[in-house]
């Protein structure tokens, strides 16, 4: 083996485990903080496309409705943040502003 592979080949087998620790495991995903509906009513999309905004309306949230969001670790875009409703179990997107009450149930 050429100095210049034994070399290679010792660079490549260092920095596996490196890239490997780097990447987020799927188990590694942060339940969101438990919040409610603090709007009257909030319509609630199942995306956002930062073209065309949300898309997809899945159902109109009330007051108090149980849902989950984490701040600063769930995105928000131009104001739709991904939030998680409790009464059905599903993802989706609603009004940043609607959110709040958080760790309040």
């Amino acid at each position: 083996m050429t100095p210049l592979r034994r070399l290679l080949t010792a660079a490549s087998a260092l920095a596996l485990p490196a890239v490997v620790a780097a990447v987020p495991s799927a188990h590694a995903a942060v339940p969101p903080e438990h919040a409610v509906v603090t709007c009257q009513t909030a319509s609630f999309y199942a995306n956002y496309d930062s073209a065309n905004g949300p898309s997809g309306f899945l159902r109109t949230l009330t007051l108090g409705n149980k849902i989950g969001h984490t701040p600063g670790v769930h995105p928000v875009y131009n104001g739709w943040a991904a939030s998680f409703d409790y009464g059905p179990n599903d993802w989706g997107y609603l009004r940043i502003e609607c959110i709040g009450g958080y760790d309040s149930w």
